[in-house]
């Protein structure tokens, strides 16, 4: 199976402007596993999840296939980034107590993962894997990005349709485990909501078949419900998470 690289070309904006994940996520998986030693962040892209899993995991092994993300990466002393893929991790057997996925199992071929999964995580170790579909900010503000989203939904690859469905529908051979609500937070003003949306490969795609950007348009019509463009607003996402014992 060939990859599927619809972030190289956005690799700067993807580092710049996705939001972070929340610390009691990471605290709660260390909470879950019984000696916490080595963690596994798969397609870490710019290593977000992975820098929050090495404030509780004294190593963590970050990889992508994709080598301009992991170029793009922020360093951190406990992350070791390389560049593999989902399914052919390199990662020595029963070698790390948690395998994390964050916003990316969608595009992974899934029997091939989860087999990569139980041969490289410890027995009784955990897989973690989360998505999130839209923010919330304003009702006003909300119905704009909505609107939005529905323009340029088509032009997402067809694997967004697993996000859009909360990962519910996602095939998941493990024992599960009861997941907390966990939510990110962000403030952000009117430049920070358009630089997410450059990170959007449906956003990318749009572009490339248009020859022009859809945020133009997007941004007048934010510019219009948006009381202050400048003045950063609480912004909200619900993380959709899978917890299971490998």
């Amino acid at each position: 199976m060939s990859f599927k690289d619809h972030f190289s070309s956005l690799a700067s904006d993807y580092a710049r402007h996705r939001p972070t994940y929340p610390d009691a996520l990471f605290r709660f998986l260390a909470e879950q596993t019984r000696k916490p030693e080595r963690a596994w962040d798969c397609a870490t892209g710019s290593g977000q999840a992975a820098r929050a899993l090495a404030w509780y995991f004294p190593h963590v092994i970050a990889t992508d296939a994709s080598a301009q993300q992991i170029a793009a990466a922020e360093q951190h002393q406990n992350v070791e980034y390389r560049v593999a893929s989902a399914e052919a991790s390199g990662l020595d057997a029963a070698s790390v107590d948690v395998c994390t996925v964050a916003q990316a199992l969608h595009w992974f071929d899934w029997e091939r993962f989860y087999t990569e999964v139980r041969r490289v995580v410890r027995p009784g170790g955990l897989l973690a894997v989360w998505t999130y579909t839209h923010s919330t900010i304003t009702p006003e503000i909300d119905a704009v990005m909505q609107n939005f989203y529905a323009r340029v939904c088509s032009y997402f690859p067809p694997e967004r349709k697993w996000v859009d469905e909360k990962y519910a529908t996602i095939p998941f051979p493990f024992a599960e485990i009861a997941a907390p609500n966990v939510f990110m937070e962000a403030a952000w003003n009117l430049e920070d909501v358009l630089g997410y949306y450059r990170s959007w490969s449906g956003v990318a795609n749009y572009q490339k078949q248009h020859g022009e950007s859809p945020l133009p348009v997007v941004e007048q019509e934010l510019r219009a419900v948006w009381e202050n463009p400048h003045a950063p607003l609480p912004v909200r996402w619900k993380l959709h998470l899978r917890l299971g014992r490998v």
